[in-house]
Order: C-alpha cells, then sequence, then structure tokens
C-alpha cells in the first residue's frame, strides 16, 4: 500500500499470524537454488554473509560459520558442535530442520529456542520485504534468514547450520562457511537429489568451497570418489574421519553417536576453535538431541529413523543395546519414502506392528505399510490403530521393549501427545 509515494509497512504479525503466512509459503513448494536465499541475507544479515578467517577467540567481531551436509546423522553432528561450544564459553547459533514439536526448535541462540516475538517481529519484516518479488521465497529460503538474521542480531560466535535437502543449491549454501563437514551418504530424496548415490553425493559435496577445510565420515567407494573430486577442485583441504570416541560418555546412545562424536570434535578443531578435552567430554555428556535413540521411559524408545539406511543403523544400535530382545513396533512412514525398504531393516527386531493413523497429510496409510509386512519373509503380525494413544496402549499390554520410529514428524506427533503439548503445524519437508 502506497500513500504519497511511500511504502506504508503492514501491521506487525503475531506469533501465530506469523507462523501461518510462513506455512502458507508452502504453496510455492521446494525450489532448490541459491538467488532468493542470497538476496534475503543481502537484505536481512549481510553482516554473516562475508568471507571471514576462522575463529581464533570468543572476542571475534564475525562468527564462525560451520555447514555440515550428510544424508543421516547431521543433525546429531550439529548438536554435539553446538553442545561443546557452549560448553567452552562461545555464544552459539543452531540452525537444524525439521523440527520435531514447536517451529522455534529450528532455531536456537546458546541452546535457547528462539523466543515467539523474535519469530513474529523476523518474519514481519521478511514479509514486508518480499511481498513483491518473483519468483517468491520459500518457506525454508524464508526459515534460513529468519535464523541467519536471529543470529546475527544476537552476535553468534559460532553458527552451525544444517542443510534441509542436499547441499549445493540448499538455502543454506548461500552463506560463506569456515568450514564443511559431511556426515555418512545414502539415498534419499532421489527425486531431487538422483537415483545413484554418486549423483546424490555431488549434491552434498556442494557445501565443499574454495580452500575451506572438509571433514567427512567414512563414505562408501562412489560417494568418496566424487568428494575427494570436488575438494581437489576447490583446493579444499579434506580429512576423513574413519574412528569413533571413546575418551568420555555421550548422552546419545549407541555406537554410530560415538562415530558422530568424533565427526564433530574434527570440524571443530578444523574450524580452530579453541576447546580443550575437558570441555568436550562436558558437551558430549549434556546434549539434549530428542528421538535420536530417546528412552521415554524403561521400557519406550523413540527414533526418528527416516529412510532404510537410518533404519539399518537404527536397528543396529538396538542389538546393540539389547541384544536379542525383539521390540514391538509403532510404526509411521511418510509417503515418499522408500516404505520397503525400512520395513525389511526394522523386520529383524520386531515380533509384532501397530500401525497408527497420524496427523501428517504426508504419511503412508498403515493399509499400505500393512500390506508390505504382510508380504515380508517371515511376515510380520500388525494392527492397524485409529491414533497413537490407542497404539500405544495395545504395545504396553504385551510384555516387550517398545519401539516407535518411521519419521521424524511421527516422532515429533508422539512427543507432543506423550508431553500433553498441542500438536505443531504441518510442515515442508525440510
Amino acid at each position: 500500500m502506497k500513500v504519497r509515494g511511500a511504502l506504508v509497512p503492514r501491521p506487525c504479525l503475531s506469533y501465530k499470524e506469523a507462523l501461518a503466512w510462513l506455512y502458507s509459503l508452502q504453496r510455492f513448494g521446494i525450489k532448490l537454488g541459491l538467488e532468493n536465499t542470497q538476496r534475503l541475507l543481502d537484505k536481512c544479515c549481510s553482516g554473516v554473509c562475508a568471507k571471514r578467517p576462522a575463529l581464533a577467540a570468543a572476542s571475534v567481531s564475525t562468527p564462525c560459520v560451520i555447514h555440515v551436509a550428510g544424508t543421516n546423522g547431521k543433525g546429531s553432528v550439529c548438536a554435539m558442535i553446538d553442545s561443546i561450544c557452549r560448553a567452552q564459553g562461545y555464544r552459539t547459533g543452531l540452525f537444524t530442520s525439521p523440527h520435531l514439536i514447536t517451529f522455534r526448535e529450528r532455531i536456537r541462540v546458546n541452546g535457547e529456542m528462539v523466543s515467539e516475538d523474535a519469530v513474529a517481529d523476523g518474519l514481519t519484516t521478511i514479509r514486508n520485504l518480499v511481498a513483491d518479488w518473483d519468483p517468491h521465497p520459500t518457506f525454508f529460503e524464508v526459515t534460513t534468514a529468519l535464523a541467519l538474521k536471529y543470529f546475527s542480531e544476537a552476535n553468534a560466535d559460532v553458527i552451525i547450520l544444517e542443510t534441509g535437502i542436499g547441499g549445493r543449491l540448499d538455502a543454506t549454501n548461500a552463506i560463506q562457511s569456515d568450514v564443511a563437514a559431511i556426515t555418512p551418504i545414502d539415498l534419499d530424496h532421489e527425486e531431487w537429489l538422483g537415483n545413484t548415490l554418486a549423483e546424490i553425493a555431488s549434491e552434498k559435496a556442494g557445501i565443499i568451497k574454495p580452500r575451506i577445510p572438509v571433514v567427512c565420515a567414512s563414505q562408501r567407494p562412489e560417494a568418496e570418489k566424487v568428494i575427494r573430486t570436488r575438494a581437489a577442485e576447490c583446493e579444499a583441504p579434506l580429512q576423513f574421519v574413519t574412528e569413533s570416541y571413546d575418551g568420555s560418555p555421550i548422552a546419545l546412545r549407541g555406537h554410530l553417536q560415538k562415530q558422530n562424536a568424533a565427526m564433530a570434535i574434527a570440524t571443530v578443531r578444523a574450524a580452530k576453535i579453541a576447546v580443550d578435552n575437558s570441555t568436550i567430554a562436558r558437551g558430549l555428556a549434556t546434549i539434549d538431541w530428542p528421538a535420536r535413540f530417546q528412552s521415554w521411559d524403561e521400557r519406550t524408545i523413540i527414533d526418528g529413523a527416516h529412510n532404510p539406511a537410518a533404519a539399518r543403523m537404527l536397528a543396529e544400535t538396538w542389538r546393540e543395546i539389547f541384544g536379542d530382545q525383539k521390540a514391538t513396533l509403532i510404526l509411521a512412514v511418510l509417503s515418499d519414502k522408500n516404505l520397503r525398504g525400512i520395513c525389511e531393516a526394522l523386520a529383524p527386531i520386531a515380533d509384532s506392528v501397530f500401525l497408527p493413523r497420524i496427523r501428517s497429510q504426508r504419511a503412508t496409510a498403515p493399509e499400505m505399510l500393512a500390506k508390505i509386512l504382510a508380504n515380508s519373509t517371515p511376515p510380520l503380525p500388525y494392527s492397524i490403530t485409529p491414533s497413537i494413544d490407542e497404539a500405544l496402549a495395545r504395545a504396553r499390554v504385551k510384555r516387550n521393549l517398545i519401539l516407535i520410529t518411521g519419521s521424524l514428524h511421527f516422532a515429533g506427533e508422539v512427543l507432543a501427545h506423550l508431553r500433553g503439548e498441542p500438536a505443531a503445524f504441518e510442515e515442508c519437508e525440510q
């Protein structure tokens, strides 16, 4: 709206109104590309976009940016880096996705979720800024800009960014990073990233920038070759992390998390962030990262495994901790995932499955999962339930341990139900 040639700002949104506007951007879908995000960052927070020296002390004027990509484990690695840096006294900004219960989980400073007021104010500013843009920014582009704007205003010393989808064209890749970390790569998001491991690795390796250090987990040969080639082209120092961390207890369970911890420590070192061994131990002992083999009670485990590779790792962790004990499985999977691959990976540790109907419009119908389970070898007994509450009640009647898994979205819905909290808005993949 114009008055005498001047733009009149639209009124400030409330938190609920701001989220409603943000979620309305899902109509623009997922658009991989950096132009809109770069334009947003130039307008909102150009101070964090410039090329910077690596962090040497907590008093530096510009933040150190750590960028993490991969198929599985990247969220845990980000959370570990954040916890270690906070234990040393650095002020951190952590951006992850998706959230479990509340949108505010995606954006944290010093471990604290962004406030409702900051979300409302930031999204009001961005909404007014992009009102006439064509193409219009997407949900994830706006969310990325909101996070970086908040971190800039909060004077974060270290910013940790988890990619949404891929890496090369992911909105988080619009910012100059000081170190790139790549967790294990496997098949996922094939409709966006390609149908082969090499194609997917090429997208993930796109976060590698000229002459910045790269820390990489052990990879399958096809992915490793792509990453080595990209690093060589960029003259980027490349370190593969092949060992696990056994120096102190980790709040997250399983051997996989020891591998993630080794990745996190190597990444902090590559960024030249000064931390000592006691700080690393404190940071790893105090991570709060729900839905990663989370013990809700003495019988119930919640895990967000959402692709076959993650499901296989979940099954390995289950055997590592519980041996030959079978699980009563409560399973819900999003419809764009490899349903058969997930079911096949989990079948060896399950003796029966409950398939609840859940809120997500993207969830696979329980009847479709039931057909896969019925045709497995051997067939797994299953029951379709109308709700999570009934699935939990019926699972608790059995004597087995209970494993709730199949999707981070589902894990979040279950956690909200168990905590008695309102369910979150439906969100896009990222």
